[in-house]
C-alpha cells in the first residue's frame, strides 16, 4: 500500500493530463506526465497507485455553485468533504474548475478567492506535499463574463492552468471558422496574466487536444467558412456553432473525408482542413491542434514565457489503438511534450 500513499514531492515542473475516460489511463506515455486531473465520479485505487508508482500525482477536481460561494459553512463544508475524499483514495491534491460569470469585486468574487485560500490551507495541513490549482480563461480580462480577482487567486493558490482554448468562446468580428488555440491570441492572454504581477511560475499552458468541426453556410475560393450565429454570454457569434471533435476522431475525418489536404494557417499557426459530411452533406472545416501547433506553443511556454508547465484536455483525446497509423499518431502527440 506504501505505492498508493500521497506523494512527497517538493516543487517541479508541471505535465497535467486531464482525464475523463475509465479505461484508457494504461496507455498514457506515465514518462510524460507529472500530474493527472480526475474528471471522473469514480476512483480507480489502481490508476492512483500506479500513477504513484510513476511519480505522477493524482488530483480531484472541484465545481462548487458560485450562489454558494458567498456562503462561509458551505464553503467550510465543501473543503472537509474533498480533503477526506483525498485522503480516502490516497490521492495528492485537488484542481478547482469553475468557469460560471462572476462580477468583478462582487461578494462571490471574494468568495472565490476565501474558496481557493481555504481549500490549499487545508490540503496542504492534512495532506503535506498535496496540489491546489484553479484552471481560469485563456486571459485575465472577463472572459466569458468570469471577472475573477486573478491576482489574489494567484497568490492563495498553488498556480493556475491556463485554459487556452475554445478562444473563440465571444465572436465580436467576422462570424467565421476559426483556430480554437491561436499562438498569438494564446500567449496575449499569457502575458495580460504577467502584467497583473502574477509571477510565470504561477502559471500552467493549458492546451487542447481537440478542436471544432463547423458546418460552412458559404465557402470563400480562400477557405473562409461562414458559420451560423450562436450566441454566448452577450456576444453574436461563438465557438458553439461548431462541434468538438478529439485528436483522433479528427485524423480519422482528414485521412478518409476530407476535400481538402491539411493547411497550415501562418498567421494563426495552426492547421485546418474542409470535409464533406455523409451525414448531411454539406462542407464541414475543422480547426484543430497537432503536434508541429501544439510543440510551437510548448516551447513557447517553456523558453520565452518560463511557465510552470503544460496541461492538455484531454489525454483520452488520442487512438491508443494497435494499429500502425494510430501509434505513430499518438508517440507524436506525447514527444511534442517539451518542459
Amino acid at each position: 500500500m506504501s505505492l498508493c500513499q500521497p506523494l512527497q514531492l517538493g516543487h517541479r515542473k508541471e505535465v497535467i493530463g486531464f482525464t475523463v475516460d475509465h479505461g484508457i489511463w494504461p496507455k498514457y506515455d506515465w514518462s510524460k506526465l507529472t500530474t493527472l486531473v480526475l474528471f471522473q465520479k469514480t476512483i480507480d485505487l489502481k490508476l492512483v497507485c500506479h500513477a504513484h508508482s510513476k511519480n505522477v500525482r493524482v488530483v480531484l477536481v472541484a465545481d462548487y455553485p458560485v450562489k454558494n460561494l458567498t456562503n462561509q459553512h458551505q464553503r467550510s463544508d465543501y473543503v472537509k468533504s474533498n480533503v477526506a475524499k483525498a485522503k480516502k483514495y490516497y490521492l495528492d491534491g485537488i484542481n478547482i474548475d469553475i468557469e460560471q460569470p462572476i462580477l468583478k469585486n462582487s461578494a462571490e468574487s471574494k468568495g472565490l478567492i476565501a474558496l481557493v485560500k481555504e481549500m490549499t490551507d487545508s490540503f496542504h495541513s492534512q495532506i503535506p506535499g498535496s496540489q491546489v490549482s484553479i484552471d481560469v480563461a485563456w486571459s485575465p480580462k472577463c472572459i466569458d463574463k468570469r471577472c475573477y480577482d486573478y491576482a489574489s487567486i494567484a497568490k492563495v493558490s498553488d498556480f493556475m492552468v491556463v485554459m487556452s482554448y475554445d478562444e473563440r468562446s465571444q465572436v465580436y468580428g467576422s462570424c467565421v471558422a476559426s483556430a480554437n488555440s491561436p499562438f498569438n491570441q494564446t500567449f496575449t492572454g499569457v502575458q495580460q496574466y504577467l502584467d497583473l504581477g502574477i509571477t510565470a511560475d504561477k502559471l500552467v499552458l493549458g492546451q487542447p487536444w481537440y478542436g471544432y468541426d463547423y458546418i460552412c453556410l458559404n465557402v470563400t475560393a480562400d477557405n473562409i467558412c461562414q458559420i451560423k450565429k450562436v450566441p454566448f454570454r452577450g456576444a453574436p457569434c461563438s465557438d458553439a456553432a461548431g462541434l468538438q471533435h478529439g485528436y483522433s476522431k479528427i485524423q480519422m475525418l482528414l485521412s478518409h473525408n476530407a476535400t481538402t489536404d491539411r493547411i497550415w494557417n501562418g498567421t494563426l499557426r495552426a492547421p485546418f482542413f474542409n470535409y464533406k459530411s455523409a451525414k448531411d452533406h454539406k462542407i464541414h472545416q475543422i480547426w484543430y491542434d497537432d503536434p508541429e501547433s501544439l510543440k510551437l506553443k510548448y516551447e513557447t511556454a517553456k523558453h520565452t514565457f518560463k511557465m510552470r508547465g503544460l496541461a492538455f484536455w484531454t489525454v483520452d483525446s488520442l487512438d491508443y489503438g494497435n494499429s500502425p497509423s494510430a501509434k505513430n499518431q499518438t508517440k507524436e502527440m506525447w514527444n511534442a511534450i517539451t518542459v
